[in-house]
């Protein structure tokens, strides 16, 4: 069944970014799909715009590059900036206490996730219903499965 709005089942929650707004504008994905351990929200970023400056005290933050190309800039207008560039399908991880911003430069919107958390790293942790060794369990679909 594909997902055309928020819906839910036993233990699980799915979403669409079109079903969280339209246009331009912060999306809180946490709550609507009932997150527990982690901070998930993304962004749409118009043409020519750059987001304010900040930083966390404790999280952790990991930007995902969904659409689009999106100038990451660190530091504050104090000091110098260190930039890099990140198109499509790109993952950027920033310390808490890092300052930074983000722009989008290009003449088309451009849309990130961010995943953040503080604490530790949990290990892989994945278990197999029949024992089998994870990663091996998987495998072509046949042609009569979509």
């Amino acid at each position: 069944m594909p997902i055309t709005q928020t819906t839910d089942g036993n233990g699980w929650g799915a979403t669409t970014l079109g079903a969280l707004g339209e246009g331009p504008g912060f999306r809180k994905v946490r709550g609507e799909i009932d997150v527990k351990e982690m901070g998930v929200n993304a962004i749409v970023l118009p043409p020519r715009y750059q987001t304010g400056i900040h930083w966390h005290e404790r999280q952790e933050e990991v930007y995902f590059v969904h659409s689009g190309t999106i100038t990451f800039c660190f530091g504050t207008d104090a000091e110098p900036y260190e930039t890099v560039e990140a198109p499509a399908g790109s993952f950027v991880r920033i310390d808490a206490a890092t300052p930074r911003s983000m722009r989008n430069a290009t003449t088309e919107e451009a849309t990130y996730v961010i995943f953040g958390a503080q604490g530790g790293f949990v290990g892989r942790d994945g278990c197999a219903p029949d024992g089998t060794e994870l990663g091996r369990a998987g495998g072509p679909l046949d042609a009569t499965e979509g």
